[in-house]
C-alpha cells in the first residue's frame, strides 16, 4: 500500500516527500562542496538555500485549486500538480476543494404555514466552480454554505403547508436549490441539488392524521357502497317493468326462485300460501304436483 497524504486547504505543502526530498539534495551537495572546498561556512549558506527552495515548491491534487498572493494582494491561482512561488514575496493562503461535495442540515421544531412544529432533515449537493470568488468573497465558504442551507430550509418550510410538505416533496427540493443557489452564486458556488430525507411531526399529530385517513377511506367505502345499490335498484326497476305486462314471465321467475332454494339438499322452503296464491302456481298440493312434473323436480324429489 502506498503512503496516504491530507492535504488540508489551508495549509502549505511543504512536507510533501517532493519538497522535502530537494532539501535533502540541496544539503547533501552543500555539505559536500563545503567539505571539499573546505569552506565550512558554506553550509549554512545550504542549509539557508535547502529552506528557501522548499518553501518555494508547492503540489496541489488534481481536484485543487492554491490561492496564491504576492505582497497581500490576489496574484493568480496555481495548480493541480507543481507549481513554484517566490519565498517570502509570495504565499498559498488557501487550497479550493473543486470536488463536489454532500453537507447534511436540518431544521428543529419548525412551524408550518399552518402552525405544525416539524423537523425536517435535509442533504445538498455544491460544488465551487470559481475558486477566486470561493476564497476572496467569503471567510469561510464550507460554513457560509452550511448556514444559507439551514436558513433557507427554515424559510421554506414556514412558507409551506404540512400537507404539501409530505405529498410534494419535488417541488419543494427544486425551490430549496433555487433559492440557495441565488445566495451562492456571488461566492463561486453552485447548489447542484437539494433532497429532503426525512419530516418528522409530533406523535400527537400522527395519529390524529391517522385516524383522519381511516375516516377518509371509510367514507369513500360508503360512497362505493351506496352507487352500487343504487345501480342494483336501477336494475330491479327495469326488470319490474318486464315483468310488469307479462305475468308469465312473472310465474317463470318465481318458479325459478323456488327452484334455486329447493335444488340444494336438505333445503327447506316454507312459501305463504297468499304469495303461492300471488304467483299462480294455486295451493301447496298444487306446487307440488307442478314441482313433480318437471325434470328438475323429479330429480329433487327422487323419482
Amino acid at each position: 500500500m502506498g503512503n496516504t497524504y491530507v492535504l488540508d486547504k489551508d495549509t502549505h505543502r511543504n512536507s510533501h516527500p517532493v519538497a522535502i526530498a530537494l532539501f535533502l539534495l540541496v544539503m547533501v551537495f552543500g555539505i559536500f562542496w563545503a567539505v571539499y572546498l573546505k569552506f565550512f561556512t558554506l553550509i549554512g549558506v545550504t542549509l539557508i538555500t535547502a529552506l528557501l527552495a522548499t518553501t518555494s515548491i508547492q503540489i496541489g491534487a488534481q481536484w485543487e485549486k492554491a490561492v496564491v498572493l504576492r505582497l497581500g494582494k490576489f496574484h493568480r491561482l496555481a495548480g493541480p500538480g507543481i507549481f513554484f512561488v517566490i519565498p517570502i514575496i509570495e504565499t498559498v493562503t488557501t487550497w479550493i476543494d473543486q470536488r463536489v461535495q454532500a453537507i447534511p442540515f436540518h431544521a428543529e421544531e419548525t412551524l408550518t404555514k399552518d402552525t405544525v412544529p416539524v423537523n425536517v432533515d435535509a442533504v445538498m449537493f455544491w460544488v465551487v466552480w470559481d475558486a477566486e470568488k470561493a476564497a476572496l468573497e467569503v471567510k469561510d465558504y464550507e460554513a457560509a454554505v452550511s448556514w444559507a442551507a439551514q436558513t433557507t430550509l427554515r424559510d421554506v418550510i414556514g412558507r409551506t403547508m404540512l400537507s404539501d410538505m409530505l405529498s410534494n416533496r419535488e417541488h419543494i427540493d427544486q425551490e430549496l436549490r433555487r433559492i440557495i443557489d441565488q445566495k451562492t452564486e456571488p461566492w463561486g458556488i453552485s447548489v447542484q441539488s437539494v433532497e429532503i430525507r426525512d419530516v418528522v411531526i409530533p406523535p400527537s399529530l400522527q395519529e390524529a392524521m391517522s385516524r383522519e385517513a381511516q375516516a377518509e377511506r371509510e367514507s369513500k367505502a360508503r360512497m362505493i357502497l351506496g352507487n352500487a345499490e343504487n345501480m342494483v335498484a336501477g336494475s330491479f326497476v327495469e326488470a319490474s317493468k318486464a315483468y310488469k305486462d307479462n305475468p308469465v314471465a312473472m310465474q317463470l321467475r318465481a318458479m325459478n326462485i323456488l327452484y334455486e332454494g329447493l335444488k340444494e339438499k336438505g333445503a327447506l322452503v316454507v312459501v305463504p300460501s297468499s304469495a303461492v296464491q300471488t304467483m299462480g302456481l294455486g295451493t301447496i298440493t298444487g306446487l307440488t304436483s307442478t314441482v313433480k312434473n318437471t325434470d328438475w323436480g323429479q330429480d329433487f324429489l327422487g323419482e
